[in-house]
């Protein structure tokens, strides 16, 4: 099975970790462009270099692409780029001609352009940092009455509807793909939502547009993950397996409370992450495939590095008794200590353990976990030392440094450093080792973007 992955930038959580997975079984070659040629916090991509790479390819089963770093460059470059509506659609038009000629399944995503209620500009136009919030209640407010208060210079409110509208109008010829039959599937992500915004009526425009041509296409919650739920799919498909899956949460009767950045229930995203990979959403375990065990939040979600600290998991853990994946989703960017201390005194049974992620946000950890217990549970001979890999990266960044160092780093750190983020996770580093019986040696530590969110490290 050759699949050719086109990644929405080069953070390690959308370029490295698809490879990684993928290595899981032996059958799947995944052909990705070299990381150069992608975009970054600052960077666009080589759009060219990429599209280049995809045109020479052979022999290519299956195609996942996030559509953004074709039309933009990336993700981020997706809300600052000043190009033309005329110049973007060349580009997907060269890219859809390409793909025409490969005669492979296209499993695509594009992004409905996120409203941050945040001043920073980091990943936004420059002038988010005077007007990001006004523009967000702008949004809100005309979305759910109308009309909105202006607070904001008139040559900045231009420049962004312009922008957005542009957005808009390209994610409008995606529908036009789709109708054509070009697609297998289509999705488009809503990130960071609120009730109502500019962003919430494109997302329900092009529901309707869905809906109405009963097309293979879905508007979901969530970004990063998608292409990684995409390539789930894409393998799923290709094995033509019907899979169950039933989720078990640790905090039952709180499933309808709302993650942070999400716009919907628990149990709803859930259900959707499930639907998005092409398994089949089951409610009674004793006829499920696999369990999706779920340690989920209260009231509230945590969020560790922003100080909103919520109570941990207090129970016992029984795993279940046939295959199963772990979703930990108590906080937002970051594990639950006291949930991976409890899991920490189980061994792994490798038969039946099919992976634990704590990545981000909800939508985050839910698709690139099931993506990665698909590739295992599918594979006819998984490799379990790529499997153990992919653990122990998933540990060591979502739990030893999410939860943990990355707090503590800033607490005496004002600019990032390696040789500090090294002597801190070292004690996590042996702490995997025995839980997943994988001796590794001392990782190579980096920070790809130049900030404390993210980090990436090379296990061999």
């Amino acid at each position: 099975m050759n699949i050719a992955f086109v990644p929405i930038d080069n953070r390690p959580v959308c370029y490295s970790l698809a490879k990684q997975i993928a290595d899981i079984d032996s059958e799947i070659n995944l052909f990705l462009p070299d990381k150069s040629l992608l975009g970054d916090l600052t960077k666009t991509a080589d759009i060219e270099g990429i599209l280049n790479w995809l045109e020479n390819l052979s022999q290519i089963d299956k195609v996942v692409v996030a559509l953004d770093t074709i039309a933009y460059g990336g993700l981020v470059p997706s809300r600052r780029c000043n190009d033309s509506f005329e110049t973007i659609k060349k580009r997907i038009d060269r890219l859809k001609n390409i793909l025409q000629k490969k005669h492979a399944q296209v499993y695509a995503f594009s992004s409905i352009m996120r409203i941050s209620n945040n001043n920073v500009n980091e990943e936004e136009k420059e002038y988010w940092n005077l007007y990001g919030k006004k523009i967000f209640k702008y949004s809100y407010d005309y979305h759910k009455n109308g009309k909105a208060d202006i607070d904001i210079p008139e040559d900045i409110l231009k420049d962004y509807l312009q922008t957005r509208n542009r957005n808009f109008e390209i994610n409008k010829l995606y529908i036009k793909w789709s109708q054509e039959h070009f697609l297998n599937t289509l999705v488009y992500s809503k990130d960071d939502c609120a009730e109502y915004g500019l962003n919430v009526a494109e997302a329900k425009v092009l529901e309707i547009h869905i809906t109405a041509n009963k097309l293979n296409a879905l508007v979901k919650t969530g970004a990063d993950e998608i292409p990684l739920s995409l390539l789930g799919r894409a393998i799923l498909d290709e094995y033509g397996k019907k899979i169950k899956i039933a989720p078990v949460y640790t905090e039952p009767d709180y499933t309808a409370k709302i993650s942070r950045y999400e716009d919907v229930s628990v149990c709803d995203s859930v259900k959707s992450q499930i639907e998005l990979i092409g398994a089949e959403y089951c409610e009674n375990i004793e006829e499920t495939d696999l369990v999706l065990f779920v340690n989920n939040f209260k009231e509230e979600q945590g969020e560790l590095v922003m100080g909103v600290d919520v109570e941990g998991f207090k129970g016992t853990l029984d795993m279940p008794q046939k295959p199963y994946l772990i979703a930990d989703i108590r906080n937002a960017n970051g594990a639950d200590n006291d949930f991976v201390h409890q899991l920490l005194k189980h061994k792994p049974d490798f038969k039946n353990f099919l992976g634990y992620g704590g990545w981000n946000t909800t939508g985050n950890t839910l698709g690139s976990i099931l993506c990665c217990a698909i590739v295992k549970y599918l594979a006819k001979t998984p490799d379990i030392n790529a499997f153990k890999k992919v653990q122990a990266i998933r540990f060591l960044d979502d739990w030893a440094y999410q939860a943990n160092v990355r707090k503590k780093l800033k607490s005496y750190l004002s600019e990032i450093s390696v040789s500090n983020l090294q002597k801190e996770m070292l004690p996590y580093e042996e702490t995997i080792k025995k839980y997943l019986s994988y001796d590794f040696k001392e990782p190579e530590y980096s920070y790809p973007w130049n900030r404390f969110f993210e980090i990436e490290l090379e296990i061999v």
